[in-house]
């Protein structure tokens, strides 16, 4: 099994930053996608970045120029630095690692518990 453990939300005023961490535990051989993506009340889930494992990104464009994704693979952990944060920034954010338990096993994905970011105007 594998879990993930996210940290790092929080409220905080608009133009402000924070930054979340995922670190997954258990049964690893190799991550291949690192992820963000949020909910925000009443919408539905939506990716916000992803990193791969040779280090390329993706973003919503809505964070471009605002948000960075980055990995660390020796700690298994993924992050995401938010900046010039907006209003419409608010919701629980959760990472996804797609995990290769065993050199013979298939992708499954994982997803953290969420935490909440509350952007005030």
């Amino acid at each position: 099994q594998v879990q993930l453990v996210e940290s790092g939300g929080g409220l905080v005023q608009a133009g402000g930053s924070l930054r979340l961490s995922c670190a997954a535990s258990g049964s690893i051989f190799s991550i291949n996608v690192m992820g963000w993506y949020r909910q925000a009340l009443g919408k539905q889930r939506e990716l916000v970045a992803a990193i791969i494992s040779g280090g390329s990104t993706n973003y919503l464009d809505s964070v471009k120029g605002r948000f960075t994704i980055s990995r660390d693979n020796a700690k298994n952990t993924v992050y995401l630095q938010m900046n010039s944060l907006k209003p419409e920034d608010t919701a629980v954010y959760y990472c996804k690692h797609a995990v290769r338990a065993t050199m013979a096993s298939p992708i499954r994905d994982y997803w953290g518990q969420g935490t909440q970011v509350t952007v005030s105007s």
